[in-house]
C-alpha cells in the first residue's frame, strides 16, 4: 500500500542504508536517507508524512535521542527502529516512548516492508478519526452555549422532562433545542449523538 508513501531512512551505515532504500523504492516508496539523525533533524517539518525507519546506535545522536527530540517538537511520525546491537531496555524504551517496531538486523526486507505497511495503515486511521474530531468539534462549535449545555446533558442520558425540570423551562423547548442540535452536528439518531459527544471528548465512557 505504498501509494509512494514517504520513508525517512537514517542510518550511519552506507551500505545498510542503500540497499534498504533500493528496495524500498523498487516497492514504489518514495525514500529520504539521511547519514545521521542530526541531518534529518535539519530536514524534517511539521506536517510531513510516512514512517521513519531508524537505526538505534549512530555516531553523534542516537535513534533514540533522535525519537526523544522529535516528540519534544511534535512531529508524530510511526518509528520503525533497526539495530544490529538490540536489548530489551533499548526496545522497551522505543516502545514506550510510541515507537511502532523494533526489529534486529540482520533482518529480512520482507518482514521490514510488513512493519512500513502496517505503520502507514495505522496512520492513515489515525489522520482518518483525527479529521473526524476536527469536523465533529467544529459542529459543536456552531452551537449556542445552551445547545452545547443540552447536548452535554442529552448525551449522558438525561430524559427531556429531567432536564426541562432542571433547567427551568418547558419540555417543548428542550425538543426544540434537540432537534437543532441533531440537525446542527448532522447526527440521526440519539446513539450517533452520543457517539459523536464521546468522540470530542464532551462526556466520559461509562466504565463497568
Amino acid at each position: 500500500m505504498s501509494d509512494n508513501a514517504t520513508i525517512f531512512l537514517v542510518d550511519d551505515n552506507d551500505a545498510v542504508r542503500h540497499a534498504v532504500r533500493l528496495f524500498l523504492e523498487c516497492r514504489n516508496f518514495n525514500v529520504r536517507e539521511f547519514a545521521s539523525a542530526e541531518s534529518l533533524l535539519e530536514s524534517i517539518r511539521d506536517g510531513d508524512s510516512g514512517v521513519l525507519v531508524v537505526d538505534v546506535r549512530m555516531n553523534g545522536m542516537s535513534g533514540l535521542e533522535l525519537q526523544n527530540k522529535l516528540n519534544t517538537r511534535h512531529i508524530d511520525l510511526p518509528i520503525i527502529f533497526i539495530t544490529g546491537h538490540g536489548n530489551i531496555q533499548d526496545s522497551v524504551s522505543a516502545l514506550k516512548a510510541g515507537a511502532r517496531d523494533f526489529i534486529e538486523k540482520p533482518f529480512e526486507n520482507d518482514v521490514l516492508l510488513e512493519s512500513i505497511n502496517q505503520a502507514l495503515q495505522e496512520e492513515a486511521s489515525r489522520k482518518e478519526m483525527r479529521a473526524v474530531k476536527t469536523s465533529l468539534t467544529r459542529r459543536f462549535e456552531s452551537l449556542t452555549p445552551r445547545e452545547r449545555e443540552v447536548m452535554q446533558y442529552i448525551a449522558e442520558g438525561i430524559s427531556n422532562k429531567h432536564l426541562a425540570e432542571l433547567l427551568g423551562v418547558s419540555s417543548r423547548t428542550i425538543e426544540v433545542h434537540r432537534s437543532r442540535i441533531m440537525a446542527k452536528m448532522g447526527a440521526n439518531s440519539l446513539p450517533e449523538l452520543v457517539r459523536m459527544a464521546l468522540s470530542i471528548n464532551l462526556i466520559e465512557p461509562h466504565q463497568p
